[in-house]
């Protein structure tokens, strides 16, 4: 009678066997797996045979050749042949050892036992357990602190327009390879000017990721009201050179430009052709409405929201690009430092080449003449409120001087004075009217370039954006000609002594105007001393009727051409006898800064109230005047005052030399004195990392004999970028600042830490009482400010996690024939490799951050890539946390902690979705089977047959080289791997044999890391699809490398075959399989942030390597191929059975 083998049968015969056999010495003579019986002992001398066979199972585990597997014929075995050598590979792969009959019984029990622990996909460890809760804990803090901690006001007003959209259909294909993609506008606001002629001054307005040409619409209406309503009518402007502004703006069709750097030069390329069009328009005599005499535009001010001001910067690095067409780039939210994320080589190329470019420029590494020269360029960032890029990506310090551009902030901007979030900075009311005012400022349409000159330009941006109390500002007043002839006399005149305050807590008094003078104190003078006024009052310029002028004014007889004033009146400087002193004075109204009212009912910096006036100077900068004059010309007395002194730096300023331990440790605390000048500043140098949050405690006893004239008003800034904050009415509030970032490249000019955080504290002086201040850490608002700088660390980390749990996976199989569950080897790791590894990476982090500024690690740099020790590497902060302070150390065990539990929590939503898959499939299909009569029908709907796979592998290939990106063959055959699990597991809870057990956890393995692998492919599928909706076909060329993918292809296609990989017992290739995994891991932990599209290529390599595993199990050979592709037995199989005879 012949026996005829299942299918199930040959399968269990070409996988491993289990474990829980033993193995027999080299002699012993094979025995068939049908025959094999196991012979039990008995209960009688189980007890007394325990210690032996624990000593022999030691033993065995020890032997070289243990593998753990039966042996049949009909195992694959290699054709030995005199002729044919033996591949390296064939001899690594272990050939299966007989078991002999007198196995003893209670030791394969213990085995069996401990392998269907280790193949448990659920089963985990208290260990395990505790790590996940932890790590579920650390993130629930972290995501919580984020959302509820440390949140800035939002104090934007809501804007209003009539929007007007005129489409140039004639920028066509004649123009631009894309104009069927993308199309120009020009914005015209109804009810003010709908001509659409252009007639003024072209502003291109670029959109951001996923935005709209439509965001214009605040700031262009602005802009044409504030002409049509102030500027068109003042003389003066017009005589310099003021003119409407025409918007133009650009529809991308809403594209997801950060996620794909191909298109980020798609749109570069474009914006300069629609650059030369917009320039032609103003030559056209029907489409211009220029006013003769006029020179024609030949240049274009830039605005940017978002990544459209990396776009814009790009636009002078394209070959397209027509010099001189741009001078003025304004950017609003753009992250101009880095990427902001790192998914897509073509972007992070595209940045370093950028960013190079224009360091290059400013550092005069091109050759000749500098081509940004004349380029001015203003990043503009919305705080803490904004949540789609970190605002120390916006910072311009690594990238360009402080003669040509700087970044600030919108709470530092006058009369705006509020963060505001990505989108709220394109239609936030207060923010636009600032913006309209500075671009104004800037313009001439005198000037061929429509814009002042560089530094005129540079000078009216850092007098409207910023505060004035910047060193950086210049002071108007140094510009300035004495324009005032001032004489006084006793009657009408206050001469205060050297070193007295001038208080005024009413104006008035006397019914007429009234001089306050007083005499600056005498040289040398001390280092930091300034003189200072504050009042709530409206400096009066000269121009118009005000309640209140300030003077700087020398004793010297006036030149001809001053403007004598009308209540001069002579000063008896001699006690009586006749005699005048006469002062030729300038007007300090063009130098004052705006501060936001603090009162006793203040709530906010940007509440509608009118704000204060604010004058400040180094002593040095009036060394040439002698007198400071307050004029009081209040014709009748009206509410008011003013606080005026000299002050030394000693009395005015507080240096607070504290670490960071000891912050974090016990605060500070700074108790003001009583007698102490009205404005107090706190500095604390190593408070300047963006990764701590802190409190902030104000606390002012009650005055002792007059009431105060304001409340305590707090400003919190830092230099470098120019961030401020204010707090009117202060009792205290949040602390935190946008100074050293992780991954921040160092400043253009080098250097280091910035001079770190100040508080400028302005109280009533008068008031005589003391003031506390105090600052403590905020540890779990702290906790939340890891979010936006560390986002992508919990997608390099858990890969790190992964990367050593398959490699313990794999180090056992090849060892014992148990492939572990991912749960198992999970547990394993924690208890293991995983500890040593985050330890090691720790020290390594401390390590790299203390070395990184010396000088041995430059030099060794230097000579490693044959630059100057002098030479900035920018690339310093890529490594692994991005920081070279090592006083974040404690960074790495937590994002430890929480990629285990994240991987943890990963696998086993896996589980559950295979298993409810399965399920549910199986069920369906069932049913279906059921109802179907005809057998062709239901074996239709069984697997595809070998060539139904080779036709559809083939298709695929050809889509990804022709039409599609490979990210999209990589979501396909994540798909396709989704359904070899799930086949796996129905194999496994069907057959419950070792071997299915081993194929099931090893493709779920594979099934995770994909899973790890996929977001860094989507974003850029996510563009494709976008494309395809926009009807634009044309394919990517930097996303068409079928290599990319590859090793993905082979391997998912192999084990959508059942095929299990084999062991490697060879010494030399498990250790090369172990070196790679290990080497991907640690690349995951120093380098996944900033480069993590290379995950995908070490994964794919890994995958590669795989499927050459498989393959080796045979002769590698064309013929193993073809018979891997036709789905044929082995030729070592055949041959066996040929041999065999019929029973």
């Amino acid at each position: 009678m012949r026996t005829r083998r299942t299918s199930s049968e040959n399968d269990d015969r070409s996988k491993p066997a289990p474990t829980t056999n033993s193995v027999s010495s080299s002699s012993a003579k094979p025995v068939k797996s049908r025959d094999m019986t196991t012979q039990h002992s008995g209960s009688r001398g189980r007890q007394s045979a325990r210690l032996q066979e624990r000593k022999q199972s030691r033993e065995l585990s020890r032997s070289p050749g243990m593998d753990g597997h039966s042996t049949s014929p009909s195992m694959r075995t290699s054709i030995s042949s005199p002729a044919l050598e033996k591949n390296p590979l064939e001899e690594a792969i272990s050939t299966p050892t007989p078991i002999p009959h007198d196995a003893p019984a209670p030791m394969a029990d213990d085995i069996r036992q401990h392998a269907a622990r280790l193949r448990s996909p659920w089963r985990c460890s208290f260990l395990t357990l505790a790590t996940s809760i932890s790590a579920l804990m650390l993130l629930f803090t972290i995501v919580h602190s984020f959302l509820n901690r440390q949140q800035d006001p939002k104090g934007c007003a809501m804007s209003y327009m009539m929007p007007r959209f005129n489409r140039f259909a004639d920028f066509d294909t004649e123009h631009t390879r894309f104009a069927s993609k993308y199309a120009l506008h020009l914005y015209r606001e109804g009810g003010v000017d709908e001509d659409v002629r252009v007639k003024g001054i072209p502003v291109l307005f670029i959109p951001g990721n996923a935005g709209s040409y439509k965001q214009v619409r605040p700031i262009a209406a602005e802009a044409a009201r504030y002409f049509h309503d102030t500027l068109r009518m003042d003389g003066h402007a017009i005589g310099d050179g003021k003119r409407s502004l025409d918007f133009f703006t650009v529809d991308f069709n809403e594209e997801l430009i950060a996620f794909h750097g191909q298109t980020l030069l798609d749109q570069a390329e474009y914006l300069n052709e629609a650059v030369a069009y917009i320039l032609a328009l103003y030559h056209q005599p029907q489409r211009s409405l220029r006013e003769p005499g006029l020179p024609d535009p030949k240049s274009v001010i830039i605005l940017g929201h978002s990544m459209g001001g990396v776009v814009a910067r790009t636009m002078l690095r394209m070959s397209n690009y027509q010099e001189k067409t741009i001078n003025t780039i304004i950017t609003l939210s753009a992250p101009h430092a880095r990427p902001p994320i790192s998914f897509d080589p073509a972007m992070v190329e595209t940045y370093n080449d950028v960013n190079t470019f224009w360091r290059d420029a400013y550092s005069g590494l091109i050759a000749g003449r500098n081509p940004l020269d004349d380029v001015t360029l203003v990043s503009v960032a919305g705080g803490g409120l904004d949540t789609m890029i970190p605002s120390e990506y916006t910072s311009l310090t690594s990238l360009v001087p402080d003669t040509h551009g700087f970044t600030v902030f919108t709470s530092s901007i006058p009369n705006v004075w509020t963060g505001m979030d990505h989108l709220a900075i394109m239609w936030c009311d207060q923010f636009r009217k600032a913006l309209v005012k500075a671009i104004f400022d800037v313009v001439d349409v005198r000037r061929p370039g429509q814009t002042q000159s560089r530094p005129e330009r540079i000078r009216a941006f850092r007098k409207r954006l910023l505060t004035g109390m910047e060193p950086v500002v210049e002071k108007g007043l140094l510009e300035k000609e004495p324009n005032f002839f001032l004489t006084l006399e006793h009657s009408s005149t206050a001469i205060m002594s050297h070193g007295q305050r001038l208080v005024l807590r009413s104006l008035g008094d006397t019914g007429a105007t009234k001089a306050h003078v007083m005499p600056v104190p005498a040289q040398p003078f001390v280092e930091g001393s300034k003189f200072t006024l504050l009042t709530d009052q409206t400096l009066d310029a000269g121009e118009e009727e005000g309640t209140l002028s300030v003077l700087l004014c020398s004793v010297f007889p006036p030149p001809s051409g001053f403007s004598v004033l009308s209540y001069a009146i002579n000063l008896d400087s001699t006690g009586g006898s006749a005699g005048s002193t006469r002062l030729a004075c300038k007007n300090a109204a063009s130098d004052v800064s705006l501060l936001p009212a603090s009162t006793n009912t203040s709530v906010d910096a940007f509440d509608d109230a009118k704000p204060f006036s604010y004058l400040q100077y180094d002593l040095h900068t009036i060394a040439d005047y002698q007198f400071v004059a307050v004029l009081e010309k209040a014709k009748e007395r009206q509410p008011g005052w003013v606080i005026a002194e000299f002050t030394e730096a000693a009395a005015s300023s507080i240096k607070v030399n504290k670490g960071h331990h000891q912050i974090l440790m016990g605060g500070l605390k700074v108790r003001l004195p009583k007698s102490r000048p009205m404005m107090t500043e706190i500095k604390i140098p190593e408070v300047h990392s963006t990764l701590f949050a802190y409190s902030l405690q104000v606390e002012q006893k009650e005055c002792a004999k007059y009431a105060s004239s304001f409340a305590p008003l707090m400003r919190q800034y830092i230099a470098e970028p120019y961030e401020s904050k204010y707090f009117v009415n202060t009792k205290g509030g949040n602390i935190n600042v946008h100074g050293l970032s992780p991954y921040m490249p160092p400043p253009l000019l080098g250097g280091g830490a910035t001079e770190g955080l100040s508080l400028q504290l302005w109280t009533d002086p008068t008031c005589n009482s003391t003031v506390e201040v105090s600052l403590k850490v905020d540890k779990l608002g702290s906790a939340g400010k890891l979010v936006m700088r560390y986002r992508t660390v919990f997608a390099a980390f858990p890969l790190l996690v992964v990367a050593l749990v398959l490699r313990k996976q794999f180090k056992v199989y090849d060892t014992t024939g148990v492939f572990m569950s991912f749960t198992q080897s999970m547990d394993q790791c924690i208890r293991t490799s995983l500890p040593a590894i985050f330890i090691a990476l720790t020290f390594f982090g401390i390590a790299v951050s203390k070395s990184s500024h010396s000088l041995w690690t430059r030099h060794l740099l230097s000579t490693s890539t044959g630059t100057s020790e002098q030479t900035i590497d920018f690339t310093i902060n890529d490594l692994m946390l991005g920081t070279s302070d090592p006083f974040f150390w404690f960074l790495v065990p937590l994002f430890a902690i929480i990629s285990v539990g994240i991987c943890i929590a990963m696998n086993y939503m896996v589980l559950i979705l295979e298993h409810i898959f399965a399920v549910t499939f199986f069920r369906v299909r069932s049913w279906t089977q059921r109802t179907v009569d005809d057998p062709r029908k239901t074996q239709a709907s069984g697997p595809m047959t070998p060539t139904q796979r080779l036709v559809t592998t083939g298709i695929l290939v050809l889509m990804v080289v022709t039409v599609m990106p490979y990210q999209f063959a990589y979501m396909v055959l994540c798909i396709v791997q989704v359904a070899t699990c799930i086949r796996a597991l129905k194999g496994a809870q069907d057959t419950q044999s070792a071997q299915s057990y081993n194929f099931y956890n090893y493709t779920h393995s594979m099934l995770v890391l994909m899973l790890w692998i996929l977001p860094i492919n989507m974003p850029v599928l996510v563009v494709w699809i976008h494309n395809l909706s926009v009807h634009w076909l044309t394919p990517f060329s930097t996303h068409h490398n079928l290599l990319c993918v590859l090793g993905y292809i082979l391997l998912v296609e192999m084990m959508s075959t059942n095929n299990m990989i084999p062991r490697v017992t060879n010494h030399s290739v498990r250790l090369l399989t172990n070196t790679i995994m290990f080497i991907f891991a640690i690349y995951a932990a120093a380098y996944g942030v900033t480069y993590a599209y290379m995950m995908h290529y070490f994964v794919n390599a890994l995958c590669l390597w795989f499927f050459v595993i498989h393959l080796s199990s045979g002769p590698v050979s064309l013929a193993n191929l073809v018979q891997y592709i036709t789905g044929a037995e082995s030729s070592s199989s055949s041959t066996t059975s040929k041999g065999k005879k019929r029973p």
